[in-house]
């Protein structure tokens, strides 16, 4: 046991053979139950989950940064045998092993991190479920993703630095100077990044309104980091930049608070005063009838060469389009009945026009 092979003694060689061979066998037990351990700590918050879950999510770049770590101790207290003691590329082997193993341990320990943001971000997620807005969850996913890309743009600076040894402050300068010129480049990437912060925060939209920007109409199925993707009445899938759903006129109508229903009925120059009083007391009692109509206008509004003009208005709760649309038909066909019944006619130039919503 006390033989001198490279510079080391039997007894170390089997010392270090053993405990890195004990982790490789154990670390996804040792792993595991590291997570729970993990998991117990938090526990008072995390009721609503299953510890399995989070244990499923870490193991793996637990146990590798684990057996990184105890490889890289373990290995370091053996003399370094001189038969290995040559340069690759102008760098001995073992800074190279060395680099390499530090590199390792950095991913897998940035691996770990990454995971367990996105166990925060099912948590968040869940809560988020519970409330009625279906728009915390689309911003629980931006920012998860976010944060990501930040942990990883950290994670590489420290591989680089720590593995490495490279001046992460000269590469900061260089990229700055880069940056500035990739900013002119990219302006418009980097002005719909910055619009999608203003949509979190101002919140115009959230994911499930209906909105209306420029010529797109449809509901918002997810807002990103660029752009904002929308379901059309068509079922296509549009994706509007982020700047232009900031910088343009923009109509959430499912933010709406009524719904607004018009006709304008162009009633012919011979129709008696006292039949056209009746078709208004008439229309005014059906749309009484109707539950959904909270408000309602009928009046006869004007005197024009060509008709007699009676103005109809009516509003309802935000209620779905079909049964909007099946109000409307429903008062349409009261009004022509009744206007069959007091044989009132409609001016032969006029036109009915009828509006949706608004």
């Amino acid at each position: 046991m006390d033989r001198i092979f490279w510079g080391n003694t039997v007894e170390n060689y089997l010392w270090t053979l053993g405990v890195i061979l004990f982790v490789l066998l154990l670390n996804r037990l040792i792993s595991k139950y590291l997570a729970r351990l993990i998991f117990r700590l938090f526990r008072r918050r995390l009721t609503v989950h299953d510890p399995k879950k989070f244990t499923d999510l870490v193991v793996q770049p637990l146990g590798i940064f684990l057996v990184i770590t105890v490889s890289i101790v373990a290995l370091y207290k053996l003399h370094y045998p001189p038969p290995l003691q040559f340069t690759l590329y102008k760098y001995p082997l073992q800074q190279v092993l060395l680099s390499l193993a530090i590199a390792v341990q950095i991913l897998a320990f940035t691996w770990l991190t990454l995971r367990v943001v996105d166990f925060i971000a099912s948590i968040l997620e869940h809560k988020a479920n519970e409330t009625p807005s279906p728009g915390d969850n689309q911003l629980i996913v931006f920012f998860r993703d976010f944060i990501k890309v930040l942990i990883g743009a950290i994670g590489i600076m420290l591989m680089l630095n720590q593995a490495f040894n490279y001046d992460v402050s000269s590469l900061l300068t260089g990229l700055s100077i880069v940056g500035a010129a990739l900013a002119l480049a990219f302006r418009e990437s980097l002005e719909n990044l910055i619009a999608s912060f203003v949509i979190f925060f101002d919140r115009p939209f959230m994911a499930g309104d209906f909105v209306k920007v420029q010529n797109v109409s449809g509901v918002v199925e997810r807002i990103g980091l660029r752009s904002t993707r929308v379901r059309t009445a068509d079922k296509s899938y549009v994706t509007v930049p982020n700047k232009q759903m900031v910088d343009s006129i923009l109509d959430n109508i499912s933010r709406r608070s009524h719904i607004r229903g018009e006709i304008n009925l162009n009633i012919h120059l011979q129709t008696p005063t006292a039949r056209i009083n009746e078709l208004i007391i008439e229309i005014k009692n059906f749309l009484s009838t109707i539950p959904e109509i909270q408000t309602q206008t009928v009046l006869f509004n004007d005197i024009r060469m060509q008709a007699y003009i009676v103005f109809i208005e009516f509003f309802t709760p935000p209620i779905e389009w079909a049964r909007f649309t099946d109000i409307k038909q429903r008062v349409n066909f009261h009004i022509l009945q009744t206007m069959d019944k007091l044989e009132i006619r409609i001016a032969s130039e006029g036109k009915e026009a009828a509006s949706g919503p608004k």
